[in-house]
């Protein structure tokens, strides 16, 4: 029997197993691509009352305390990477979570963020295979809980999530990703840095799905994007960038000359 792909969804952003859900995610976005899951698209699905299924570890906090970072030590370099694990095992999250929140939509939405699912396992699971070789997993330090914290915030204001999930907090990944490169490449970890060209290649796609889907948001709602997405911002008190800048990948990802030049004038 087919598959009902965003119920299967919600299953899958409630589980608490982050292997099983990333293994799980890739294996639903394979149904998708062979024909096996069916889309209602028309289905409003009640909300369950704790969202999303999380393991027992990480401890999750609103500000990390001071831990050393340095890609020089194998303590501070498996510190880094499970950090970018944890936001890949979020955006796991997150990305399940548009599939299956919000009705209504073209069926391509839908399967754009199933596929940006299936990619941010993919990336979890190569980030803790790597982990594994420094003698860590998933968990053994902790976590901040921001991506959630604006998914949460967002959770009944599609354009709003469109335009602060993809566009704003994962686009920072964009500029974050080559300054950490270096620094791992000076450390000898060339696995790292091949896992993050994976990472970065993927979310160049992945911000230009959110780029895509606010635009035709703000086209549905009658509202000017470069007048709106400040707005947004300022309501939702979305972080500013911080610098430097990926303008090359940014630009790629959809953003517009006017849109880059306002990034770079309030980059921190």
């Amino acid at each position: 029997m087919p598959l009902d792909l965003r119920p299967h969804a919600l299953t899958l952003l409630m589980a608490r197993d982050p292997q099983a859900k990333a293994d799980e995610a890739r294996a639903l976005w394979a149904a998708w691509q062979a024909g096996e899951a069916l889309l209602d698209a028309a289905a409003s699905l009640p909300e369950p009352s704790a969202l999303p299924g999380r393991p027992e570890r990480p401890v999750l906090t609103t500000t990390l305390t001071a831990r050393s970072r340095s890609p020089h030590t194998v303590e501070g370099r498996a510190a880094l990477l499970h950090a970018i694990a944890h936001i890949e095992f979020n955006a796991i999250n997150l990305a399940l979570d548009a599939v299956w929140r919000f009705p209504g939509l073209p069926e391509d939405f839908y399967a754009d963020w199933l596929r940006v699912a299936a990619e941010e396992a993919l990336h979890f699971g190569l980030l803790r295979e790597h982990l594994h070789t420094l003698g860590h997993d998933y968990g053994d330090f902790d976590a901040h809980d921001g991506l959630w914290q604006m998914c949460s915030a967002t959770a009944h204001d599609f354009r709003a999530r469109m335009a602060l999930v993809p566009r704003t907090l994962e686009a920072r990944g964009l500029d974050a990703t080559p300054p950490l490169q270096k620094k791992l490449a000076a450390a000898g970890d060339a696995r790292a840095v091949a896992i993050l060209d994976v990472i970065l290649r993927d979310e160049v796609g992945h911000v230009a799905i959110g780029n895509r889907w606010y635009r035709w948001a703000c086209e549905r709602d009658g509202v000017d994007p470069e007048t709106d997405f400040p707005a947004l911002c300022a309501h939702y008190r979305a972080p500013r960038p911080r610098k430097p800048l990926n303008l090359g990948a940014r630009a790629l990802a959809g953003f517009t000359d006017q849109e880059l030049a306002r990034i770079e004038a309030q980059a921190l």
